[in-house]
């Protein structure tokens, strides 16, 4: 039996959406990394990108558990001494689709592919999106 490989030109992409309102930040960023990788599918490649796109609303209701409020973000400005620190707490009172990006691009690969699935991550801090002429499919999972 030969191992399946996708093919750049077989790939079909669809679309997500991901309701965060009251879900761990972490683990709804776990779905929409498998989801943008192509896990989901039987036709996964490693090497090739074969996930869907995804949307993400309502980020600024997702929930941070524990202390994970508490914990620093770290940045560098890239001059001498500039480390620059914030809290995750700050960060999503501030900007929730930036931690929520943040999360999910961390779960990616670290390289060209994942900057190309990256792309296809689109969250918002509300319930409203522009992307409702993609038919999005609403995705919902227990826990």
């Amino acid at each position: 039996m030969k191992t399946y490989v996708a093919k750049p030109r077989e790939i079909e992409r669809e679309w997500f959406v991901i309701d965060a309102a009251g879900k761990p930040l972490g683990r709804v960023a776990t779905r929409a990394a498998a989801i943008l990788r192509g896990k989901h599918k039987p036709t996964f490649t490693p090497n090739l990108d074969t996930g869907d796109h995804v949307v993400i609303i309502n980020a600024e209701k997702a929930v941070l558990t524990g202390n994970k409020a508490d914990e620093p973000i770290y940045r560098h400005s890239g001059y001498p001494g500039g480390l620059k620190s914030t809290t995750k707490g700050k960060v999503m009172a501030a900007h929730p689709e930036q931690l929520m990006h943040r999360a999910v691009k961390g779960m990616l690969p670290h390289n060209k592919l994942g900057a190309q699935m990256i792309q296809k991550l689109k969250v918002y801090a509300g319930a409203e999106h522009p992307h409702a002429a993609q038919m999005p499919k609403l995705l919902e999972w227990e826990g």
